[in-house]
């Protein structure tokens, strides 16, 4: 058995599905948000601005800067309702039409009479959008909390704008969590850039798509249809599943772990190894199963679970 990631027809695209520009707290203008995405080599781009009242609820348009080469989907970064801690939910959406109605958001605490995280993530997939939890762990998000989201398609796994800021980048213990609940997310790497330190806080995570062709439409249907993987760096080439056996074929690296639904791991270890063939073992028992790649570098990538 292969992944979809690896079994669909097409080839990976590159791409950020979440950024921020002058349309709410971002440093820059779209168009030199765009740029730099292009310059950089990325494939496309989603420029995800606070849906709040204080920036007169933006879904900016990115449809201008579409080219051959690059193209943007369009989305935003939705808040409303307040989490276990008491703070405003952060919630992307990607994919989202410019019709969508703005909540009683107007600023980033929440507010009596407003709808719920849950609510609003619900009213994006209805509309037609991606939805991916947004940096679990810099959020403080309890596993109440991430199991309440009942429409999300994924969770930010690792998010490069906050691992520079506060070094809470990762989603994977939350992601975790709900897959113990048998809540079948996938995974996204993110910059969630602002340009608030140069360039520091973008190209430092990304998601890779599995899509017929490089258009908004391919890409969103990938998105939701879990036909990508999250990396910092190195590259998954495929992936496939014996009844023994979990095979990975990847770019260069240092170590590929195989985990479950339980403490056991599987492991191989070497220098420049493109490749691993790693015994499932006592992770037999688990229902699901995902791959991470560590290069010489420490940089990361992950597979989305693997459901049995």
């Amino acid at each position: 058995m292969r992944p979809v990631a690896f079994s669909n027809p097409g080839k990976f695209f590159r791409g950020n599905i979440h950024t921020h520009c002058d349309a709410s707290d971002g440093k820059l203008d779209v168009a030199e948000v765009c740029r730099r995405y292009k310059a950089q080599g990325y494939d496309f781009l989603a420029l995800t601005d606070h849906f709040v009242g204080a920036f007169d609820y933006p879904i900016t348009d990115t449809r201008p800067f579409r080219d051959a080469d690059f193209t943007t989907l369009i989305g935003a970064e939705l808040h409303s309702g307040a989490m276990s801690n008491g703070e405003l939910w952060h919630i992307l959406a990607v994919g989202l039409p410019f019709d969508f109605a703005p909540s009683n958001s107007p600023e980033f605490y929440p507010i009596k009479d407003q709808e719920t995280g849950a609510e609003i993530a619900q009213r994006a997939v209805d509309a037609g959008a991606y939805v991916a939890i947004a940096h679990p762990e810099w959020s403080g998000l309890s596993e109440a909390d991430m199991a309440s989201i009942l429409a999300a398609h994924g969770v930010e796994i690792y998010n490069h704008g906050c691992e520079v800021e506060c070094d809470r980048a990762s989603g994977l213990h939350a992601a975790d969590l709900l897959a113990r609940t048998g809540k079948q997310v996938s995974f996204v790497a993110t910059d969630d850039a602002h340009f608030a330190h140069g360039n520091l806080d973008a190209f430092g995570g990304w998601t890779m798509v599995r899509a017929e062709e490089n258009t908004p439409e391919a890409l969103l249907a990938a998105l939701k249809a879990g036909a990508m993987y999250a990396t910092t760096g190195p590259d998954f080439h495929d992936i496939e599943v014996t009844d023994t056996h979990v095979n990975v074929k990847c770019s260069a690296v240092a170590g590929v772990i195989l985990q479950g639904d339980n403490v056991s791991t599987s492991g191989a270890f070497e220098p420049s190894m493109t490749g691993a063939s790693l015994e499932i073992g006592r992770l037999q028992s688990s229902p699901w199963l995902r791959v991470t790649l560590i290069d010489a570098a420490g940089k990361k990538a992950w597979s989305n679970p693997i459901w049995r």
